[in-house]
């Protein structure tokens, strides 16, 4: 990128529910240039090639062997190779990938800009390590504790068979009205939330579905007394609030008051709210994570990673971001 040329960008895979969602995001920005294909030329190797020849970035919101495939493409234009940030989960674990949750640990969104591909996080593994890796490098929560991750999407998160079930676009398909799925054990976000929490022991992650579009919570149950020095839910949301001080897209909020929590109040936005709702009588906790699953758990990530691999001015907020969130 010559200095003071306003940086490019390709989305590959622009017409799914992500690429859409960084279109809308990204527009109207004056800082950055998207670039398109036709459609009939969006999955030919050569219009391919050319095309990330001559951009800044790409960001690739394709399924996994289809993202593969692209980073090599990209791989051997050499020096003319642009810049990936890859919204799928085939590089999330690549050590020759930076990790895209700028609130990871401090430094991390120095390794972010600096990074030529960057793999944005999973929506899930998102609050999940957001709640407890600022617990397990504080000392409090042990590495090998025996950690349960239960969570609740919108059904845009399961891609567009999902959404055409839920909202009847196709004949003879139907959806329940909640549902819980992944009971294999094996659901795809599992290793990336165990290794960037700093666990030991594999957690054991339940994620459900609703029938709402979008809106996540992320929970993590805890017995206080088999963490170390059975900390209160006070010393929880004191450590959390540290580790977030300053944060422009993590909130660490007190408990909600009923002590109930609805899943869709950060939609459209690119923030998350940590709360710990405890009983210390009881010697009890909940760690919960609320956020958008198409923002800081998709397209709002992109959006923020992107800002900082191309030194933009800042993750763009979607009109009524700022009333939502006041």
């Amino acid at each position: 990128m010559a200095e003071g040329s306003i940086p490019s960008v390709y989305i590959d895979g622009e017409s799914g529910t992500t690429g859409l969602q960084i279109i809308d995001r990204l527009g109207g920005r004056e800082d950055v240039v998207l670039r398109s294909l036709p459609p009939e030329r969006r999955k030919d190797p050569a219009a391919k090639r050319d095309v990330f020849a001559e951009v800044d970035a790409v960001i690739l919101c394709l399924p996994d062997d289809a993202a593969r495939e692209a980073a090599a493409l990209a791989a051997g234009l050499g020096g003319d190779a642009p810049r990936l940030l890859d919204a799928s989960t085939a590089h999330r674990l690549d050590p020759a990938w930076v990790y895209g949750v700028p609130e990871l640990e401090p430094g991390q969104p120095a390794r972010i800009a600096a990074a030529p591909r960057v793999a944005n996080p999973g929506c899930y593994p998102t609050g999940g390590i957001l709640l407890i890796r600022p617990l397990v490098d504080a000392g409090l929560l042990p590495a090998d504790y025996p950690v349960t991750v239960n969570a609740v999407s919108g059904y845009s998160g399961g891609g567009k068979a999902m959404i055409a079930a839920y909202e009847g676009a196709k004949e003879g398909m139907a959806a329940p009205s909640f549902e819980l799925y992944g009971l294999g054990l094996e659901h795809k976000h599992l290793p990336e939330l165990q290794h960037y929490a700093h666990l030991s022991r594999r957690p054991i992650f339940v994620p459900s579905v609703g029938r709402f579009r979008q809106g996540m919570l992320v929970s993590v149950p805890l017995h206080l007394d088999l963490l170390n020095g059975a900390p209160g839910p006070d010393d929880l949301h004191s450590a959390l609030e540290a580790r977030y001080a300053g944060s422009d897209s993590v909130r660490v909020l007190p408990p909600e008051a009923g002590g109930k929590i609805e899943p869709e109040a950060l939609n459209d936005t690119n923030l998350i709210e940590l709360r710990v709702h405890g009983n210390a009588r009881r010697g009890q906790a909940v760690l919960v994570a609320r956020l958008d699953n198409l923002g800081k758990g998709a397209s709002g990530a992109a959006v923020q990673n992107l800002a900082l691999m191309l030194g933009l001015g800042g993750a763009e907020r979607p009109a009524g971001e700022m009333e939502k969130a006041a």
